[in-house]
């Protein structure tokens, strides 16, 4: 059988790229240290019925290509069989030429499901269809059994404070070989431009804890007590997708006033919105630090822009985009508050407009203090910079500002089983890169010297860098 597209040296235009990918970075185990796989379904080995229930439910980068192309939502995430909503996939599949989900379909169709003689379109989809679909009946072609053809050795999810972890509990008494640890991701707990979804959170948080959040203090110390039940059970880092970072000056009286509003629902104005999320931020900074934990900011994102499917669907549903919010003034204030106190912990900064890229890359410069090699990261390029010009975007950025061979790696900040080969994807431009420029006398002619690089920023640095 022949590769018909996602040939054995994609993305791979020199020799010397060549060599380091396949003797440097193909192989090395996976540190999925961002992701929104659903834990549950990761503790019940789930099997997928078929295709579109692994590949489709979930996933918004296919959602907004098929509304894109015309597709009524009814074949997207409404009432149409799962046989319908997948041929809709496959219909819309060609015209996503030079969107990255042209390669990341056929990588994944590649592998696991080792289909490369065809190319997904409405013509293929019947025998793609039943080609996945009875590979999933196979009890390698579980939840566990995916994990495991993709050599991933720890998986990172996102959870809630509230979550009960009980999932991540159930996966630690059975024979599976990936570790799969939980994250820390407290957004609702800053979230109080909605009273009402925020009191809803209020509530569970109480539930959960035990404690009466009468004021500001009771508060924090319920959520200190989530932190610490993380902590036990194996969390090590945490998570923040918010549009900035929040350093505002406030004193504890003006926090304390600012909670009792909350607590009888008093719309908050924007100057008090922003004093609090910037109280609580830095107490989730100092929360980390004092255990150790990695924090991770995920900036600039513009969430739930369609109201009507916001009401209709929720979030997460492929109509956010890249926002322009004020990204330089306040991460600076946050990161020197923590680090004047010396309580700045080892950080990794996400940006999702590409002006802020250079912004990113030497702002953690700033803050690198000598007690860990890489200690403030620049994180891979995310979400709608994942793809071939925004990793290398972001390879470059990173190269003539930082250094790159401390750089921690790709993630797949996905909630498929299936994305597995974005590690792959990244592993291969990583690799043209720098074969590029040996092959340019722009680096040392020493294949060791770039292999460690490469094998470092793959594999070894994400696995010392968490202390999993």
């Amino acid at each position: 059988m022949s590769d018909i597209f996602i040939k054995k040296n994609f993305l791979l235009f020199n020799k010397t790229g060549e060599k380091l990918y396949f003797e440097y970075a193909k192989d090395q185990p996976i540190v999925d240290y961002h992701c929104h796989l659903p834990v549950q379904e990761i503790a019940e080995n789930r099997k997928f019925e078929n295709i579109t229930r692994v590949w489709l439910n979930g996933d918004h980068y296919k959602w907004r290509a098929m509304r894109a192309n015309g597709v009524d939502e009814k074949f997207i995430t409404g009432s149409a069989s799962d046989k319908e909503k997948f041929f809709k996939w496959a219909s819309t599949v060609p015209y996503t030429i030079k969107n990255p989900l042209y390669h990341w379909t056929h990588m994944e169709l590649k592998r696991p499901f080792g289909i490369s003689d065809r190319l997904l379109n409405s013509e293929t989809a019947e025998s793609v269809w039943n080609e996945c679909n009875d590979l999933l009946q196979k009890d390698d072609f579980s939840a566990h059994g995916i994990i495991g053809k993709f050599n991933v050795e720890i998986i990172c999810t996102t959870d809630d404070p509230t979550d009960s972890l009980e999932f991540h509990q159930v996966i630690k008494k059975k024979p599976f070989s990936t570790k799969v640890i939980p994250a820390f991701r407290p957004d609702k707990a800053m979230a109080v431009e909605n009273l009402k979804e925020y009191h809803e959170w209020l509530n569970k948080l109480e539930a959960v804890t035990g404690v009466s959040v009468s004021n500001y203090k009771l508060f924090i110390d319920a959520i200190r007590k989530r932190h610490d039940y993380f902590h036990d059970n194996s969390c090590r880092l945490s998570d923040h997708g918010i549009e900035t970072a929040y350093a505002e000056d406030y004193t504890a009286a003006e926090i304390d006033s600012i909670f009792s509003k909350i607590l009888l629902k008093k719309e908050l104005n924007i100057t008090e919105i922003l004093k609090f999320k910037s109280a609580v931020m830095y107490e989730f900074g100092i929360m980390d630090y004092e255990k150790g934990w990695v924090q991770q900011l995920h900036l600039g994102a513009l969430r739930n822009n369609n109201s009507r499917l916001m009401r209709k669907l929720g979030a997460d549903v492929g109509v956010d985009s890249i926002g322009d919010f004020e990204i330089a003034k306040p991460l600076s204030r946050f990161l020197n508050k923590l680090d004047i106190e010396n309580k700045l912990t080892k950080t990794i900064i996400y940006n999702l407009n590409p002006r802020d890229n250079e912004l990113i890359a030497t702002m953690i410069g700033n803050f690198q203090d000598g007690t860990v090699a890489g200690k403030l990261q620049y994180g891979s390029a995310w979400w709608f910079l994942d793809q071939k010009s925004g990793i290398e975007k972001q390879i470059d950025a990173l190269s003539n500002m930082g250094l790159l061979s401390r750089f921690v790696g790709m993630l797949t900040d996905s909630r498929s089983f299936l994305s597995y080969p974005r590690h792959d994807y990244f592993r291969r431009i990583l690799c043209n890169i720098i074969g590029n420029e040996i092959e340019q006398g722009l680096i040392p002619n020493d294949i060791s010297l770039a292999g460690k690089m490469i094998s470092d920023i793959c594999y070894v640095n994400a696995k010392n860098y968490f202390n999993f």
